[in-house]
C-alpha cells in the first residue's frame, strides 16, 4: 500500500508561545475537531499535555468520537519527538493506518503571528483506499487549521 503524505500550513495571529500553549492540550486538539468531531486523549494525559509525554513509548488510545459519543477512529499515540515551543512529531497507527505520522511545526513570524505546518503522512491498512485517505486527511485538517485561526482571530 502506498503511503499518503498532506501538507498544512496556515498562520495564526498570535505569538508562537500563546498558540504552543494552545495546541499541545487535550482541550485545544478537542476544539479543533469540532463541532462535530472530537478527540479524547488517553487517561494517562489527564491534567497533562502532549508536551509532558514521555518519547518512544505509547502513551494509549485517543478516540476520534462523532458528536463526542460515536467512535469513529482511534490513534495508539506515540510521540518521537518534540522541541517546545517549536515543534512534535507523532508517529502512531490508526484504525484505518497501520502508520499514522502527524508533525506540526510552529515559526515565530516577524509580525508575531505563528505559521503551524502539519505534515501528515499515512500507510492506510487496506481498509480504505490512499485516495480517500488522503482526501478525508486533507479535509480533517483543513478543518482543524480554520478552527485554530478562528480561535485566535476571535481573541483579538
Amino acid at each position: 500500500m502506498t503511503a499518503v503524505e498532506v501538507v498544512r500550513s496556515s498562520v495564526v495571529p498570535a505569538p508562537r508561545a500563546q498558540v504552543w500553549a494552545r495546541v499541545v492540550t487535550a482541550e485545544g486538539v478537542a476544539d479543533e475537531f469540532g463541532p462535530l468531531l472530537t478527540m479524547r486523549f488517553p487517561a494517562a494525559l489527564v491534567g497533562a499535555t502532549i508536551a509532558d509525554v514521555p518519547l518512544g513509548r505509547p502513551v494509549g488510545r485517543a478516540w476520534i468520537l462523532l458528536g463526542g459519543v460515536i467512535p469513529v477512529e482511534y490513534d495508539d499515540l506515540v510521540l518521537v519527538d518534540l522541541e517546545a515551543p517549536r515543534y512534535f512529531h507523532e508517529r502512531s497507527s490508526l484504525g484505518a493506518c497501520r502508520v499514522w505520522e502527524h508533525r506540526r511545526e510552529l515559526d515565530a513570524l516577524s509580525d508575531g503571528s505563528t505559521r503551524v505546518t502539519d505534515t501528515l503522512r499515512a500507510e492506510p491498512r487496506g481498509v480504505l483506499p490512499g485516495p480517500v485517505v488522503r482526501m478525508v486527511v486533507s479535509l480533517l485538517f483543513r478543518h482543524r487549521h480554520n478552527r485554530l485561526v478562528g480561535k485566535f482571530s476571535a481573541q483579538m
